[in-house]
């Protein structure tokens, strides 16, 4: 018999029970999907956090205070996660301090941090609300600090322009806002050089950052910026400081950034070499190391639990295989009767088991395609080329797998005995 014959034999069983074939392809759908879309799903999130973690540069370190209290509001939005301490030793805490001005001051000191580029202190206004000519826009991030930190926290505007370093000194109540803020407070309409009240406080507005997206729950461009001073006087009083950013001179010279840094705020604040430090440093390139390494484990485990449900699904070809060859019994006597050898028979059986898991492997990529369209919990998947050629190739090799006992259950049946069967 030619391949093209075998072929259309075992089209034709498969075609006879249409409802029996449908149902045994699903389960290899459900499984190939499952692995597609589990990965791409992986893939999105690591992605995101990546991004999110860029937003703030490869050279850039977050200092925040170890321990709860101090004035000027919470962190720095997108340096969430976990963070990566330095300066912290076993032993006795030592009496803790918060973030200071004179602190961040200090570790501009070019003799004591060379490896310092620009350093921002940063508190953050909590419930703020801005409020235009009847509009009202609840900010999620409202930031006072200095002109540096656009550029260390990679912050570009698109329209209008930063505030400088006159602003500072002279605590002019001017902000840039982010996208988010601009359409809920102006719409479709320029916001620069507009009035915007904030929390009963006037400000104006100078500039609109560049979009920057959602990360996850968390709008990236829900955010406004002012001077420190201004938001201090106006909003959070002259308190401790969230945080303090600092830029490095490069990529290559963060660890030394940080190292000089330690050294700086342990002198400062009395950290001795056995006591723990009363701050904690974020170090941007550790930290996206770390991310990658955790979100790859966790996008392999996802994919090794879907797996399970490719072998479910074998089972599944294994068992109708099964029940096809007894049903086809007789059918199979009288084709070795007239002369059809063992080697077509068992292409046969082997060609439909693996039609149907090709099939399902088909028809689960398409699906997988699909779900890659929607955003889940603020994640968009990103599908993932190997996934796809590994979950149809994993499906092709479960068709052969689990339909070569059924084949050659079927290639070994006796003649006489086969066209005995009832």
């Amino acid at each position: 018999m030619s391949r093209l014959e075998i072929l259309r034999f075992a089209l034709r069983g498969l075609a006879a029970n249409k409802l029996r074939s449908f149902l045994t392809t699903l389960g290899i759908l459900i499984g190939v999907a499952a692995v597609i879309l589990l990965v791409a799903f992986g893939e999105g999130a690591s992605q995101s956090i990546q991004q999110s973690i860029q937003r703030l540069g490869a050279n850039t370190l977050t200092i925040s205070a170890s321990f709860a209290g101090g004035g000027g509001g919470g962190g720095l939005g997108g340096a969430g996660g976990g963070r990566v301490s330095a300066g912290q030793n076993s032993g006795p805490r030592t009496q803790a301090r918060s973030l200071t001005l004179e602190d961040a001051r200090a570790l501009t000191d070019r003799e004591q941090a060379p490896s310092v580029r620009s350093v921002s202190p940063v508190v953050t206004a909590n419930s703020a609300t801005a409020v235009h000519e009847g509009a009202s826009h609840p900010i999620a991030q409202l930031v006072g600090t200095y002109p540096s930190y656009f550029e260390a926290t990679n912050k570009p505007v698109e329209s209008g322009t930063y505030f400088v370093n006159d602003d500072v000194i002279a605590a002019r109540k001017v902000m840039v806002i982010g996208r988010t803020v601009a359409e809920g407070l102006f719409g479709t309409a320029d916001p620069v050089g507009k009035p915007v009240s904030v929390s009963g406080v006037p400000f104006t507005v100078i500039g609109v950052l560049k979009e920057s997206g959602s990360t996850g729950m968390q709008d990236a461009d829900d955010v406004a910026i002012a001077p420190l001073p201004a938001v201090q006087q106006s909003l959070t009083g002259f308190g401790a400081l969230g945080s303090i950013i600092v830029q490095a001179t490069g990529a290559d010279a963060t660890d030394s950034a940080q190292a000089e840094v330690t050294a700086v705020l342990n002198q400062r604040h009395g950290i001795t070499p056995t006591g723990t430090a009363d701050y904690r440093i974020l170090n941007q390139a550790t930290l996206q190391e770390t991310v990658s390494s955790t979100i790859g484990i966790f996008t392999a485990l996802l994919g090794a639990v879907a797996a399970i449900s490719l072998l479910v699904g074998g089972i599944g070809i294994t068992n109708i295989m099964l029940v096809t060859v007894t049903e086809r019994t007789r059918e199979i006597g009288i084709r070795k009767a007239i002369g059809a050898p063992r080697s077509a028979i068992l292409g046969q059986f082997l060609l439909e088991a693996t039609v149907l898991s090709l099939l399902g492997g088909l028809l689960g990529v398409a699906i997988a395609f699909a779900g890659t369209r929607f955003t889940i919990a603020g994640i968009s998947p990103v599908l993932v080329p190997s996934s796809i050629a590994l979950a149809l190739g994993v499906s092709v090799g479960i068709g052969l797998f689990f339909g070569g006992y059924p084949a050659n259950r079927a290639a070994k049946l006796r003649p006489i005995e086969a066209l005995r069967h009832e």
